[in-house]
């Protein structure tokens, strides 16, 4: 049960937004940035740190819902999700992504855990500033989410079915409402 008073209509982080919109706006439009802003990151490989870092704190609605997203962007190949967030299996990204799922779990344990060689590694394999900037900037907005989520109770559905449509709604709408999308809420 929330420790607020949350609308069962809207589960997870979206209730908690529309407990408190003015804190909700700032949120939700650092979520659109680092998502769907631009980026050397692709949206499927973002949404993947946001899911491997929300597992790795345990937080389920980020984990299942971002888990959705990131399926949803990466189509037919959808299954490297699972295989990276549930089992350890990383054979389905980059040599790059894999260094940079790394640089995340070091942020998500604390900030001042990336060594300076595992940055150097990303660099070598091609990374610029601007994917060492993103990857932990992610990986420290979603240790905030997850942390937002958990702490207030937010609803979180139980069936993984309930988060396909959400996870579609994310990927492609984003996380900044428009008129038409609240209309269909």
């Amino acid at each position: 049960m929330p420790h607020i008073p949350v609308s069962p209509n809207n589960p997870g982080i979206r209730g908690l937004f529309e407990f408190r919109p003015e804190t909700g706006a700032s949120l939700r439009k650092l979520a659109q940035v680092l998502l769907h802003g631009e980026s050397p990151l692709t949206k499927g490989e973002r949404e993947l740190l946001a899911t491997f870092v929300s597992h790795g704190n345990g937080c389920r609605f980020c984990t299942m819902s971002h888990a959705a997203a990131a399926r949803h962007h990466y189509g037919a190949d959808h299954d490297v999700v699972d295989a990276v967030v549930y089992r350890n299996d990383r054979s389905g990204v980059s040599e790059l992504m894999n260094i940079l799922l790394d640089i995340a779990e070091r942020v998500r344990v604390g900030g001042r855990n990336v060594p300076d060689e595992l940055v150097a590694r990303a660099r070598d394999l091609g990374a610029g500033d601007r994917h060492i900037h993103d990857t932990v900037l992610i990986a420290a907005a979603f240790c905030m989410f997850n942390r937002y989520v958990d702490g207030l109770r937010a609803i979180t559905p139980e069936n993984r079915e309930d988060y396909v449509s959400m996870g579609e709604r994310m990927a492609t709408a984003g996380y900044v409402p428009t008129e038409a999308a609240d209309a269909t809420r």
